[in-house]
């Protein structure tokens, strides 16, 4: 990845790796974007907040289903995933692939 920073609509800088989701109540939130993983013909981004919540456990990723929003346009909407097994699955193929980047807890 590189290092190039963009500005968004409020004028703040971000790294390119950063994106900012707005949940169902419009709260926005911040988060790095650690990559991108398919399976069974769908794509989840797996990513890390970047805002200190109280919500997640220092260190632990969200894993949300990519989908289109429209045919016509290249914006996409990310949901969560209810399936715990497919997020078992997800995961291990992040760990796998990321096994000598970080250093993961069981």
């Amino acid at each position: 990845m590189n290092d190039e920073n963009t500005t968004n609509n409020s004028g703040e800088e971000l790294a390119d790796n950063i994106i900012i989701l707005n949940d169902e109540n419009g709260e926005e939130s911040r988060f790095e974007f650690l990559d991108l993983i398919e399976l069974d013909n769908e794509e989840y981004v797996v990513l890390l907040p970047a805002d200190d919540t109280d919500d997640e456990e220092p260190g632990e990723v969200v894993i949300l289903k990519v989908e289109d929003t429209d045919e016509d346009s290249d914006e996409e909407s990310y949901v969560s995933v209810d399936n715990e097994e497919t997020l078992n699955r997800v995961f291990e193929i992040f760990k796998d692939k990321f096994k000598n980047e970080f250093d993961f807890v069981d």
